[in-house]
């Protein structure tokens, strides 16, 4: 029996590497793309924050321009309430001899405090 021997010059070359031709953009390409997109949305994020800031500012000073409007439409409402009271504590009470509308049942008005309002602004 005789044993097989290669062809005389050799075997041809056995092409292990895959030859593909290059597509798409170098990775240098792609990082630069990133960061340029990163860039944008930063400068984007700066942008709003300062709007928001801004409108913050706004809101802040508006309210307190605000205050004295709120607050004479509160003494106002607070006085027509107190009359009101006193009105229907003269109906309810006309029938008692001696009692004076308005005066304090325990005849000192030294714990007395008067309700007050004020607006503060939300905090965020």
């Amino acid at each position: 029996m005789t044993q097989d021997l290669p062809p005389s010059g050799g075997y041809s070359e056995v092409r292990y590497r895959r030859y593909l031709p290059k597509k798409g953009p170098s990775g240098l390409v792609i990082i630069g793309g990133m960061a340029a997109c990163m860039a944008f949305g930063f400068y984007r994020v700066t942008q709003g924050n300062l709007e928001r800031r801004e409108l913050k500012r706004e809101n802040l000073w508006s309210r307190i321009h605000l205050i004295p409007l709120l607050t004479a439409e509160a003494d106002r409402d607070m006085y027509r309430r107190t009359v009101a009271a006193k009105e229907r504590e003269a109906e309810i009470m006309k029938d008692v001899k001696d009692w004076k509308v308005g005066e304090s049942v325990y005849n000192n008005s030294k714990y007395f405090t008067p309700p007050n309002y004020v607006a503060v602004p939300e905090s965020n």
